[in-house]
């Protein structure tokens, strides 16, 4: 804190270059200081694209990891290395950090003594790699003090003085002038080696009311203090947002379950806490997908009741959700994947891409028992005889579904949840289908009414059959 243009120039120049020099997959770098985001002349940011996933040997995570390990030999500056986010929502949020939460607080001295504290239990949970705060409490600043009686006595105008400091140290453009038909700013302001420490005021003079030059150092008193440069407000509250980076193989639901347990920990009753950027989009898509998971479930039931006219066929036939659901987990648990924004779009499919083979096996089975046939027996031919309809549409899903979870295409790391959910729900849900399917049937399944038209075909198809065998 308190580093200007030039120094923060230097640092952003001398990252560019490691990287250029460091990682050959890069495709593009390009360098900003100061950054985006109103961070002020002591941030920098620079973006690096890559080239594409089948041109390079190590994945996106992998050239993340080198690069944090990179900058750690930087201990006079704070260098994070980020990923950008695959959904985000808003403005700023592919390049911040993926957990962002927000302690707020009416009594500002409050957050200046827990904010540390906070940190301190960030800095030591394994599951965040990387961490900072927006309100910071170390902005250098040198308080002057005008000793007005004294520069009374000595003849100085308080004015005089603050025009002094202001023409020595403010950097303010006085005007123009053009020199071979280019046009030049006239700033006033002293060399910068006559101004980088607080003991160079000794060297200012200001001119008193009788022509004497009296030094600066007479007529102010110095003290040096450390202020947040900027106070944050989240819903008309004092605020602080902590943000910080998840270490592999953690996600950003687990990096704000940890981020609860800090704050119930280190926090009391009068603090708010909330969620903020990427952490904020992860918890309100969260809650959309499940109320979209459950309206998917109503909506098909409702629709299966019509068209069967019944609602215990419908029960019959949607226990096939469980079955997809379970293989869909254990597939994620077995291949190492989470529980995210994809494989919820997953799961919602399912819903619909596994009913049909109840809806294959409870229809054929309903033929059955209307032209004379038990329960039991019906429920069993319908299994073997809906076997290959359903195998066939089974593979033809699981199949194309494969290069979703073999991640086949340019950026297909982030789908794999996706493929993986489908191929492993439906293999999971094809197996046991067979099987729950025409149990449950022979339980729960109603009397069916026994039809004209089916019994005549019934009787038809005996008589042909008699025919055939004569």
């Amino acid at each position: 804190e308190g580093s200007d243009f030039d120094f923060t120039d230097k640092v952003t120049s001398e990252i560019t270059q490691q990287l250029l020099d460091s990682i050959p997959e890069k495709y593009v770098v390009l360098s900003f200081a100061p950054g985006f985001g109103g961070g002020g002349s002591n941030a920098g940011f620079v973006s690096m694209g890559l080239v594409n996933a089948s041109e390079r040997k190590r994945t996106q995570d992998q050239i993340a990891q080198q690069m944090s390990r990179m900058f750690r030999r930087y201990s006079n500056v704070r260098v994070f290395a980020l990923q950008e986010q695959t959904i985000s929502v808003g403005l700023g949020g592919r390049g911040a950090f993926p957990v962002q939460f927000v302690l707020q607080n009416l009594n500002f001295d409050k957050l200046k003594e827990k904010v540390p504290q906070f940190l301190e239990e960030v800095r030591k949970n394994p599951t965040f790699q990387g961490f900072d705060v927006n309100l910071k409490f170390n902005q250098p600043e040198l308080l002057i003090t005008i000793e007005r009686l004294k520069a009374s006595e000595l003849g100085v105008s308080v004015l005089d003085v603050t025009n002094t400091l202001q023409l020595a140290l403010s950097g303010r453009r006085f005007g123009y002038f053009i020199m071979n038909g280019k046009q030049y700013q006239v700033i006033g302001q002293v060399d910068r080696i006559d101004r980088d420490d607080p003991l160079d005021l000794k060297g200012f003079f200001v001119r008193n009311n009788r022509g004497e030059l009296i030094q600066l150092d007479n007529l102010v008193k110095m003290e040096e203090t450390a202020n947040p440069p900027t106070i944050f407000h989240f819903n008309r509250f004092k605020s602080a947002t902590v943000q910080a980076g998840l270490a592999p193989g953690k996600t950003i639901g687990e990096g704000i379950a940890e981020m609860e347990k800090i704050a119930d920990k280190v926090l009391d009753d009068s603090f708010e806490t909330s969620l903020s950027g990427p952490s904020r989009d992860f918890a309100e898509s969260t809650s959309n997908t499940s109320f979209a998971f459950f309206l998917a479930l109503i909506l098909i039931f409702l629709v299966l009741s019509a068209q069967f006219e019944s609602f215990i066929d419908p029960l019959i036939i949607m226990i096939t959700v469980p079955l997809a659901l379970a293989g869909a987990v254990l597939s994620m648990w077995v291949f190492g994947q989470t529980l995210n924004i994809f494989s919820q779009i997953g799961i919602i499919m399912l819903i619909g891409l596994v009913t049909k083979n109840g809806i294959l096996i409870v229809e054929f089975a309903n033929q059955k028992r209307r032209r004379g046939e038990k329960k039991i027996p019906a429920a069993i031919d319908a299994a073997v005889a809906r076997l290959r309809p359903i195998l066939m549409t089974t593979l033809a899903t699981t199949l194309g579904a494969l290069p979703i979870a073999l991640a086949i295409g340019s950026a297909g790391k982030s789908r794999i949840p996706l493929g993986i959910v489908i191929v492993g729900g439906m293999l999971f849900a094809l197996v046991l289908t067979l099987y729950v399917v025409p149990a449950l049937y022979s339980y729960l399944s109603s009397k069916k009414k026994v039809s004209d038209l089916d019994t005549t075909l019934s009787v038809d198809e005996m008589k042909f059959v008699s025919v055939e065998e004569k």
